[in-house]
């Protein structure tokens, strides 16, 4: 086919490893770029981003059987792909003129997933997060390189300061403890991954998560970061995912019913151990459909314990009950974890440690005591006939230890980014829990992949993202919101899967962030002698939460 060129494709293998590393790269340099840097460079950057994926992406699939209809009809790819693209600008022009609209269609489409074949085997790709993330990527770059940006950009940076304990000189622990160590984390995290994609024993897995994860999130990261978080915007979203949670249940009470799922009928790879019948909703994974639940649930909780009027704590109370319900459905027990432990943190803001602490131990020996006794016939009981650890968590044991020998082989480097399924199977064959793609334990899923190297990195970045997200969040309900709803996710993804790979996890940090910055600023501006120089417009303007360079000047 004429279209890409026979050098490209003979070249391909050595070329889409320079590319991976390369898009890693440009996502690195993005993550760190300043909001008073070069306009036209940090737009350049997203640019290169974008276009930089799909294509790395077309390339390696492009002999595929997927994309064999497009190949033999042309004409019908570049009609598709002019569809999308009227689309992608009509809403990039919505979004230029209302650039908080890019946070509310970004946080409706989270949830959406789309079954896509690539690379051999389907996906569920999240192609409406696409759409609004290239949306948004156009319209920030339009307002970076419009001449009236560019001319503010260049006073900011002409006469910006440096953030409140981020300036070069501060120490190194202090400086490991704020906004800009964890963008650091971040893109070291980023450009790792790609390195080690090189040597991967599983390379067309690690480009695909690279161009359909790390990448795209990246830039939503980016643009989240920089998003004007008012208290009504931040009331949208919160407002929106109660809507969302609310549907889904009710579509998986349907299903629990109907006793038959609407979408993806045959059960997944998951539940394939189970005796019950899961719902999934439209997420085609119980667990990812509880872990969704569980995190909005933290959320309305929060807004819960900080409204005062009745009226409100009833809507509360009433959304709660229907989404936990949804959540039994899913009778995923990660999930059911996870929204114990963001309750617990609220509960300790709210009330006392000490208190929530004895509860949580309490509740704790409790469910261990349940787990104990139950019968084998409950699936998750030890005891009985056929009870077994592997039994109660399907299969999970023997994938941690299976990823504990891969990380006992290779303890320094691993065997590369995305390689744990061939590198499993290749050391357990028969196994029959070898057709799972992942540990489902996050860290062992690291260190198997990516050794001690990839797994310091790893716990560098959640260390420094806990402490940025916590650090003052007690004095705002928002913030303290987002810190128990990462730290959820962190514990979902310890007894499941799903981290980076997961757009709630780079939306969570990217608000966090962006708040916890905002914080610092206006403690540093309260703090500041009344006319003291070196305070100008846009430092008063960003400490104030009117946001920084990607939203318009009022």
């Amino acid at each position: 086919m004429a279209i890409i060129p026979a050098a490209i494709t003979g070249s391909a293998a050595a070329g889409e490893k320079v590319g991976v590393i390369a898009l890693v790269a440009l996502c690195a340099a993005l993550l760190l770029a300043r909001p008073s840097a070069s306009p036209r460079l940090r737009a350049g950057l997203m640019a290169a981003v974008l276009l930089l994926a799909p294509v790395l992406l077309v390339i390696d699939i492009w002999h595929s059987s997927q994309l064999a209809h497009l190949r033999r009809h042309p004409a019908l790819a570049a009609a598709a792909l002019a569809a999308a693209a009227i689309v992608v600008v009509a809403l990039a022009s919505l979004m230029r003129a209302r650039p908080q609209l890019l946070a509310l269609l970004a946080f409706i489409a989270l949830p959406f997933r789309v079954p896509i074949a690539a690379g051999g085997s389907t996906a569920n790709l999240l192609v409406p997060l696409y759409v609004v993330i290239g949306a948004g990527t156009l319209a920030a770059a339009a307002r970076m390189l419009s001449p009236r940006r560019r001319a503010a950009a260049e006073r900011s940076e002409a006469h910006a300061q440096p953030q409140p304990g981020e300036h070069s000189g501060a120490g190194g622990l202090r400086w490991a403890l704020t906004p800009r160590a964890l963008e650091h984390a971040l893109a070291a995290v980023l450009a790792l991954y790609g390195l080690q994609a090189a040597y991967s024993a599983d390379f067309a897995k690690a480009l695909e998560n690279v161009t359909f994860f790390y990448a795209p999130f990246a830039l939503l990261f980016v643009l989240l970061r920089e998003v004007r978080w008012t208290s009504a915007l931040l009331r949208g979203c919160l407002g929106a995912l109660g809507a969302l949670g609310t549907i889904f249940a009710l579509v998986g009470f349907v299903e629990y019913a109907r006793g038959r799922l609407f979408l993806n009928p045959k059960l997944i790879a998951a539940d394939q151990y189970e005796a019950f019948f899961r719902v999934n909703s439209v997420f085609f994974d119980p667990n990812i459909y509880g872990r969704f639940l569980a995190l909005v649930m933290i959320a309305l909780m929060a807004a819960l314990f900080a409204t005062r009027s009745r009226r409100l704590l009833l809507g509360f109370a009433v959304l709660l009950a229907i989404l936990w319900g949804g959540l039994l459905t899913s009778f995923s027990e990660t999930s059911m974890a996870a929204l114990l432990l963001g309750l617990a943190i609220l509960a300790a803001w709210r009330w006392d440690a000490l208190t929530t602490a004895l509860v949580t131990i309490a509740s704790g020996i409790l469910a261990l005591a349940v787990v104990l006794l139950a019968p084998a016939s409950a699936h998750f009981g030890l005891s009985g006939e056929g009870g077994s650890a592997n039994n109660a968590t399907s299969g999970r044991v023997s994938l941690i230890t299976g990823g504990i020998d891969l990380f006992a082989q290779r303890p320094l480097y691993g065997y590369g980014s995305g390689s744990f399924e061939v590198a499993y199977k290749r050391h357990r064959k028969g196994d029959e829990a070898s057709a799972v793609s992942a540990s489902h334990t996050i860290p062992v899923t690291v260190a198997a992949e990516q050794g001690t190297i990839g797994l310091l990195a790893y716990l560098a970045l959640i260390v420094i993202a806990l402490i940025v997200l916590f650090q003052g969040a007690g004095r705002s309900p928002p913030r303290l919101a987002i810190a128990a709803c990462f730290a959820a996710l962190v514990l979902h993804t310890w007894a499941y899967a799903d981290f980076l790979e997961d757009p709630t996890t780079w939306a969570l940090l990217a608000i966090g962030l962006s708040l916890a910055r905002r914080a610092l600023a206006q403690r540093a501006l309260a703090t500041r002698p009344q006319g003291l120089a070196g305070v100008d417009g846009e430092q008063r303007q960003s400490a104030q939460g009117l946001g920084p360079q990607l939203a318009p000047q009022s």
